[in-house]
């Protein structure tokens, strides 16, 4: 199984970050404030204004350290990696299985159901756990919703009719969130999905995440030698990971969700840890670190993989995906085998 290594977050204004023999240093205004063996790392993420010597770039694209340049509040500029890495043969397979109508039903039908059992189990955990009988109602209602909208998929001929049932889905799902929120601050809710900009905290903690874990998976996808544009749910989109975001969808609710809801819940997370820009809402400096710390911690976490029947770090999760989604295309598995959070 594949080794969990350390991403770098680089939150620091005006840092410069240089290479030195086999480790990378990082100096702020003329100092030297630290130093990380490179073999440690497999991936740079910097936040904001920060530069990069020319050598770094060259090493770490030779080392395979991939280098994503974000905004200070998380949009995506740039993502730097080295020369293409995987077998063409496998390429070629992906490619041949995106005009496979039959492959592509039975893929994105088989990722959406697993979607909705997941956000279907995070709506359980929490009606369990709550002490007010309105919000377990509301909860399991939601939930027996949900059960009848997965059944709905088998009946689906299209892609499209699927995304539909899809959306109808997400939106009972997050109709439901506040009833899992619990922050100390009555005033921090939920209300309802925005993207692009979050208007609330709780937004941009959760856009903020999923771009972490986008990332993540895209490095998964390209380490297995797997191509993250070519997606089958999501359509195709020049500059768009359309396979990334669909490897995505069955993990937002366990890793994602569970997590920001619980940053909140256990007050981690408060309004001070948030700024507010022309009704944009975004995480700020502090308020970044303290995710991104929780975040490394979480992806240590162990548990049983529900298909390779084997303990991995969640961490590890968006690359035994990628894995099991590449013994498919070579035959070594007839079907891909969605993860089933249990």
């Amino acid at each position: 199984m594949k080794k969990i290594l350390n991403t770098l977050y680089v939150l620091t204004q005006d840092s410069y970050l240089f290479c030195r023999n086999e480790t990378i240093a990082i100096n702020v205004g003329g100092e030297e404030k630290m130093s990380v063996p490179s073999h440690n790392i497999d991936a740079i993420v910097s936040f904001g204004q920060n530069s990069f010597s020319t050598a770094l770039i060259g090493f770490c694209a030779e080392k395979g350290i991939t280098v994503t340049f974000l905004s200070p509040t998380g949009r995506f500029y740039a993502r730097v990696c080295g020369p293409v890495s995987g077998n063409v043969l496998l390429r070629k397979a992906q490619y041949k299985a995106m005009d496979d109508l039959n492959f592509s039903l039975i893929f994105v039908r088989d990722l959406l159901y697993c979607k909705i059992h997941n956000s279907k189990t995070v709506l359980l955990r929490y009606a369990r756990n709550t002490e007010n009988p309105q919000k377990q109602a509301s909860l399991i209602t939601a939930c027996n919703m949900l059960s009848q909208m997965a059944k709905q998929l088998s009946d689906c001929e299209t892609i499209d009719s699927m995304r539909g049932i899809e959306g109808a889905a997400a939106s009972v799902y997050f109709s439901r969130f506040d009833d899992m929120l619990n922050a100390k601050e009555p005033e921090l809710k939920f209300e309802t999905r925005s993207r692009r900009p979050p208007r609330n905290e709780v937004n941009a903690a959760l856009s903020f995440t999923y771009t972490l874990l986008t990332r993540e998976v895209q490095s998964a996808l390209e380490t297995v030698g797997l191509d993250p544009a070519a997606g089958f749910l999501h359509t195709l989109r020049p500059g768009r990971m359309s396979f990334a975001l669909d490897l995505m969808e069955e993990l937002r609710s366990p890793l994602c969700d569970r997590f920001v809801i619980s940053l909140f819940n256990k007050g981690q997370l408060s309004k001070k840890d948030f700024d507010t820009s022309f009704q944009e809402v975004y995480l700020n400096d502090k308020g970044r670190r303290t995710l991104i710390s929780a975040w490394q911690k979480r992806k240590e976490t162990t548990i049983m993989h529900p298909f390779l029947n084997e303990k991995v770090q969640i961490g590890i999760i968006p690359h035994t995906q990628a894995m099991l989604f590449a013994r498919v295309l070579r035959g070594d598995l007839d079907r891909y085998p969605p993860f089933v959070w249990r």
